[in-house]
C-alpha cells in the first residue's frame, strides 16, 4: 500500500489517498476532485483549472498520468 496526497496529484489539499496501484489512487483523486467541484471549493477549482490546461496539450493526459504513475512507483510502501 502506498500513499499520495491531493497536492501530489495536482490538487489543493493534504487529503491522503492509499492504494496498491496508481490507478486506484487516480480514481480516488478523481472522486475527491468531483466532490470538491460540487462544493465549489475555490482552491480545488483553481487546481482543476490548472490540470485542465495541461490536458489540452496533445499528449497532456498521457504525460501527466505517466509522470504521476512514475512518482507513485517510486514511493516506499506504507
Amino acid at each position: 500500500m502506498k500513499t499520495m496526497t491531493c497536492k501530489q496529484l495536482g490538487g489543493a489539499c493534504d487529503k491522503e489517498f492509499q492504494a496498491n496501484s496508481f490507478e486506484e489512487i487516480a480514481e480516488m483523486s478523481k472522486l475527491h476532485g468531483m466532490e470538491m467541484f460540487q462544493k465549489q471549493d475555490q482552491a480545488h477549482l483553481k487546481a482543476i483549472t490548472e490540470i485542465q490546461k495541461l490536458l489540452q496539450k496533445p499528449d497532456g493526459m498521457k504525460d501527466w498520468f505517466e509522470g504521476k504513475k512514475k512518482e507513485f512507483d517510486g514511493l516506499l510502501e506504507d
